[in-house]
């Protein structure tokens, strides 16, 4: 990948660029960096590049020298980014974005900015680091070629650290140690001196879990559950009496499970005839499926499984009193670790009375007017599972 800085002060974000990570992944080829002088695309002896604003305010850098740094590109595709107070708050996917381009192209401002006719033209997105203002865009720059370079292969050079990072996965990162074990009587924590990498993983997943929803309770609805529970993820059905129907409509939902990792599609029906039908997935989605005469037995092995009573939610698609929110729920299930076990009545079903014995029930999924929307069951499974168990 290609950056190209375009600055008034090329000697400060040169020397930034020499050094550390970044400037080793220059050396060796994994990133080619570029700095600009944006005085060498000016005109006159004094190499002007700012004016005065129309109507008062102070200096702009002007929109020629800018619009000549970019043209001097011409026959490249270049992706041209403008750091800037209004810009849009720079986040994790953004910078996910930025790092599949192949020629980012890094605009510093100073004094209140650049010429609006510039940005118009030329600009193909403008990025804030916060609601806050500095005097240029030089440290802006940095801080967006340091975190999109940090994905490229071969930049960072334990590759795993970054997947580990906050926000990669959703979270906020687990906390750290180094020696010496005991500092000013502070020691670090015990399982991490004990040697067993399956009780370490497990205490990183809590501690990243606490302290998301501790500071950063916005961050825990865009991220995904699946790399934190110590616990499987499972849907129970209950069929109607259609089974024609309802074999298309459970072979879609095993594979809906299949792709966001729930760990078993359960049916509970009290006919053995239909729970023959229902499990013979014609495409192999069957292998997903497991089958039992009731509600009671469908839970009674779920706990089993997992060592431990589920968290019981049900899914419905009519409005009901004491409802929880998706994003409530979510947080819930994070602090808990239990299972999950989503029980869900399809078009007909019979079982009515067992749902009442769930822990919980899910708001209905509503459309954009706030009207609930007529889903099928698969729609409404694949919309609930992608909120909790979907990539960030």
């Amino acid at each position: 990948m290609r950056f190209t800085v375009v600055t008034a002060f090329p000697d400060f974000v040169a020397s930034f660029l020499s050094t550390s990570v970044i400037g080793r992944a220059a050396s060796t080829g994994a990133l080619d960096v570029d700095v600009v002088d944006l005085r060498d695309f000016a005109d006159g002896d004094y190499r002007q590049i700012d004016d005065y604003a129309y109507g008062g305010g102070g200096m702009l850098l002007m929109a020629e020298p800018l619009a000549r740094a970019v043209e001097a590109l011409a026959g490249e595709e270049v992706f041209v980014v403008y750091p800037s107070p209004q810009g849009a708050v720079l986040h994790q996917e953004m910078v996910e974005s930025l790092a599949g381009k192949e020629h980012l192209v890094i605009l510093c401002g100073h004094y209140e900015g650049v010429d609006e006719r510039f940005i118009e033209a030329s600009v193909d997105l403008e990025v804030s680091l916060g609601d806050f203002v500095l005097t240029g865009g030089e440290l802006p720059a940095l801080v967006l070629i340091d975190a999109v370079a940090r994905l490229l292969p071969g930049v960072v050079g334990r590759e795993e650290a970054v997947r580990e990072d906050s926000f990669y996965r959703g979270m906020l990162d687990t906390p750290h140690y180094t020696r010496p074990a005991l500092w000013r009587d502070r020691p670090v924590p015990e399982v991490l001196l004990g040697g067993n990498h399956e009780a370490v993983a497990r205490w990183r997943r809590r501690e990243a879990v606490r302290r998301t929803v501790r500071r950063r309770p916005d961050v825990v609805a865009r991220a995904g559950m699946a790399p934190y529970l110590s616990h499987g993820v499972y849907v129970l059905c209950f069929p109607g009496e259609d089974g024609a129907v309802q074999a298309l409509e459970m072979e879609v939902m095993a594979r809906t499970c299949q792709a966001y990792g729930a760990r078993r599609l359960l049916v509970a029906s009290p006919s053995a005839e239909l729970r023959r039908n229902l499990v013979g997935g014609s495409d192999g989605s069957s292998r997903a499926v497991k089958a039992f005469p009731s509600f009671a037995k469908a839970l009674q092995w779920v706990k089993a499984k997992e060592k431990t009573a589920p968290r019981v939610v049900s899914l419905r698609r009519e409005p009901t009193a004491g409802a929880l929110h998706w994003s409530q729920l979510k947080r819930e299930l994070l602090e808990q670790d239990l299972p999950l076990l989503l029980v869900l009545a399809m078009s007909g079903g019979t079982e009515e009375r067992e749902k009442d014995r769930c822990d919980a029930v899910l708001q209905p999924i509503r459309g954009g007017d706030g009207t609930v929307g007529d889903l099928s069951p698969s729609a409404l499974l694949s919309v609930v599972l992608d909120r909790f168990l979907g990539w960030r």
